[in-house]
């Protein structure tokens, strides 16, 4: 009885990987979609992005001190909350609104809930939802790419799924759309480098390309099945930023891969059903936090069994 046991919560295994090493890496995934955003909507790009990440930071820190908890703002956790919501804003955002969003993100869904791995819903994502509820009209209010300091002056074009949603014809092309020529959020415009982020974060094994695989995957087939283009809903719109970076965060998706590949069909259906049938353009960030909520009940249908056990089954199933 000399050795004392320690009792903790999976998982119990370490792979010599701390905290703060991943979010360096998710920082550096992100890196080419932030000096995307910078170079098409000009420097209100970077002072969004800057607000975002000081506020969430600041709220982490003030937090951890009122809870009398360690303090956790060195493993950079907030920053990338702070990054990831500020790709979800436009670039024309009032800056002291932005500031609310990151402090509903760390504050209220990471902190209350216990910090970092407790939140059971994508921080980033709700600081924009709560944003989109409270302040409609500017969180739609757009920047179209490459006007320099025009973007200052609020103006507006509308977004391709927008253009889309009203019956107009898209009026961008796929090159276009691949390199951020389009209206839209700060990090979601530039296609391409966000996939050069999914490919950092897959060759460095942070990230499971399934998910991100089987939410495109199941976008493309839903859409092409309703008549609709797939390539634009593919190129539009916050999707691959979703699928890349938030649907594949480690505290609100599952960890087996029966239960991402579950998680992220429900992404896709959920995201084509708001798109087409919806009242809104946009689904993503709606249909990654309704799948959030579902978490618990994917990974208790898709646990791997022990050898020898069997599934237990409802009994409407067994007859």
């Amino acid at each position: 009885m000399e050795n004392k046991l320690v009792v903790s919560s999976s998982p119990h295994l370490h792979c010599g990987v701390n905290t703060r090493e991943i979010m360096l890496d998710v920082l550096i995934a992100l890196s080419p979609a932030a000096a995307a955003s910078a170079l098409l909507f000009g420097w209100r790009a970077a002072a969004v992005i800057i607000v975002c990440v000081a506020s969430c930071m600041a709220s982490e820190y003030i937090s951890r001190i009122v809870l009398k908890k360690p303090q956790t703002v060195g493993d950079l956790s907030a920053v990338v909350t702070g990054v990831l919501l500020a790709f979800n804003l436009p670039a024309t955002i009032p800056l002291w609104q932005a500031a609310i969003g990151g402090v509903v993100a760390i504050v209220v869904v990471k902190q209350m809930f216990g910090g970092i791995g407790h939140n059971f819903v994508n921080p980033a994502l709700i600081g924009r939802i709560v944003l989109m509820a409270s302040f409609p009209e500017d969180m739609n209010r757009w920047a179209a790419p490459l006007q320099g300091s025009l973007v200052v002056d609020g103006l507006t074009s509308a977004t391709p799924l927008e253009s889309l949603e009203q019956g107009g014809e898209l009026a961008y092309s796929y090159q276009q759309l691949l390199v951020g020529i389009r209206p839209g959020c700060l990090g979601e415009t530039c296609i391409i480098a966000l996939l050069l982020g999914g490919l950092y974060l897959v060759v460095r094994r942070v990230i499971s390309p399934l998910i991100p695989a089987v939410f495109v995957g199941t976008v493309f087939i839903l859409t092409w099945l309703l008549g609709e283009n797939p390539l634009v809903h593919i190129l539009s719109g916050g999707l691959m930023l979703g699928a890349v970076f938030m649907a594949t965060d480690y505290a609100t998706s599952p960890i087996n891969p029966a239960g991402k590949a579950v998680f992220a069909a429900g992404c896709g259906l959920l995201t084509v059903l708001i798109r087409v049938y919806g009242s809104l353009p946009e689904g993503v960030s709606f249909a990654i936090v309704i799948m959030n909520v579902l978490v618990p009940l994917i990974e208790r249908a898709t646990r791997p069994l022990p050898f020898g056990e069997e599934r237990r089954l409802p009994k409407w199933l067994k007859r």
